[in-house]
């Protein structure tokens, strides 16, 4: 899932506070919603579905033992024969995927029972298996099967259950035929992403942890990054990898202390500094991968020259000037996206991922505006330069065009330069630098993404 810099307290699963979301599925209950995915006992309890228009609030039992969240009515837990005859004793032509936590396999379950199916019948699954060693790595399986087993989104990827058997610890998940977003931005080969799939991505994952924020405490997704965000077969978004996954602050708390978790270029500057953790942490990781969609540059790359390595650093000066917008975009677009809307996206992304975190914007606002990016009327393919800023934003509401119009004002109006990643220049006076900081690699990203 990344790097991790230990600074602070690390918060245990038992010690989350309660979790409040907002019910979701027009039909009113979310069991017929969920078995159309997948066929399981009927729960006696519903997930936490995400239509934000019934007002009725659920509270979810958290902070819960282990032995509860295992028994969570909503998953199914296998047997670690079944998903070895599942994945044909995770053979090698089934893998999908390795990584820190461990590696991912494709399997077939028969869709009624959910029992192994032969190669090719029943429906298509994706396992990831735990690594043996490290307590680590139980701690963020247990979170995954905690979070994903109680939330249900349409942008959030889809836990069907998990096997805890002896020392084998697995986890089973619909199977995302598109892989993760960062194979599609930067392939090797084959055709790139389109703009209106590039916009698209964008505004679902932005719905996604949108739905994590508005719930009551926040749910904090703290590792928000592109192999983090898989595809299916119609390109539709879904955020995966809860393991890193934090509550929020209640009451009077302004912030969640933990140890330092997370992937360099996308975590947030304070939170790499001081282990203080809020929903604005997301916001600006969902900034540095909005820069990567436009780009199709990685938020850090070692191998170009550095004025150029760190993705933020390179946009930021270019922006101001509106004829400069072409430097940035992704020339595997050549030239076809709508100028105004990538205007508009590139300044969000930069409001995003502001060094000050009071002026990140909600993820509820960064939804609002980019929904509008795909109305703005195209401009004209060949232009070497995009409409003025106010006619980019004539279908903008006043508040969201004058927040992504003065993202760079802002920017050029703070003492400090840009932070990145590790960097600390801006921090609350007095503020004491964690002691001694370690760095260990845990690169597991998304479900299935072959490092």
């Amino acid at each position: 899932m990344g790097n991790c810099i230990q600074s602070a307290q690390d918060v245990a699963i038992d010690d989350v506070p309660p979790v409040t979301a907002q019910p979701s599925h027009p039909s009113g209950t979310v069991e017929d919603s969920e078995h159309t995915s997948h066929p399981l006992p009927t729960p006696s309890t519903p997930l936490v579905p995400s239509n934000v228009n019934d007002k009725t609030r659920v509270v979810l039992p958290i902070p819960r033992p282990e032995s509860e969240i295992l028994s969570s009515p909503h998953l199914k837990s296998f047997s670690y024969i079944e998903l070895r005859n599942a994945t044909r004793n995770f053979r090698m032509d089934c893998l999908l995927g390795e990584g820190g936590f461990g590696d991912v396999y494709k399997g077939w379950l028969d869709e009624k029972t959910l029992t192994a199916a032969k190669p090719g019948t029943g429906m298509v699954v994706a396992v990831k298996k735990l690594k043996p060693e490290g307590f680590q790595g139980h701690k963020e399986w247990l979170s995954e099967i905690n979070y994903l087993g109680q939330l249900d989104h349409e942008n959030l990827v889809k836990l069907i259950g998990f096997c805890l058997d002896g020392d084998n610890r697995l986890l089973v998940y619909e199977f995302m035929p598109k892989g993760s977003l960062e194979n599609h931005l930067f392939p090797r080969t084959g055709r790139p992403l389109s703009w209106e799939i590039r916009i698209k991505v964008a505004i679902e994952s932005a719905r996604g942890l949108s739905f994590l924020h508005q719930s009551d405490p926040q749910i904090i997704f703290r590792d928000f990054k592109a192999s983090n965000v898989l595809l299916d077969s119609e390109f539709n978004a879904k955020l995966s990898d809860f393991g890193l996954v934090k509550a929020g602050p209640t009451g009077d708390m302004t912030h969640v202390t933990t140890r330092v978790f997370g992937t360099e270029g996308y975590a947030a500057p304070e939170y790499c500094a001081t282990g203080r953790l809020t929903t604005k942490c997301d916001v600006y990781s969902f900034g540095i991968v909005l820069l990567e969609l436009l780009t199709g540059r990685f938020a850090v790359d070692k191998s170009r020259a550095r004025p150029e390595q760190k993705l933020l650093d390179w946009v930021r000066p270019q922006l101001p000037d509106k004829r400069k917008l072409f430097r940035i975009m992704d020339s595997k677009l050549e030239g076809q996206y709508n100028r105004k809307g990538a205007y508009v996206a590139a300044n969000l992304a930069l409001q995003c991922a502001h060094i000050e975190p009071k002026y990140r914007p909600q993820m509820s606002e960064v939804v609002s505006i980019l929904d509008k990016i795909p109305s703005l009327k195209r401009s004209h393919s060949g232009a070497s330069s995009i409409d003025s800023s106010d006619e980019a934003s004539d279908t903008l509401s006043l508040s969201e065009a004058t927040l992504w119009k003065n993202s760079n004002v802002r920017s050029q109006r703070s003492k400090v330069s840009p932070c990145l990643s590790h960097q600390m220049e801006k921090l609350p006076k007095g503020t004491p630098l964690p002691a001694q900081r370690t760095m260990s690699s845990r690169s597991d990203g998304a479900v299935y993404t072959r490092r």
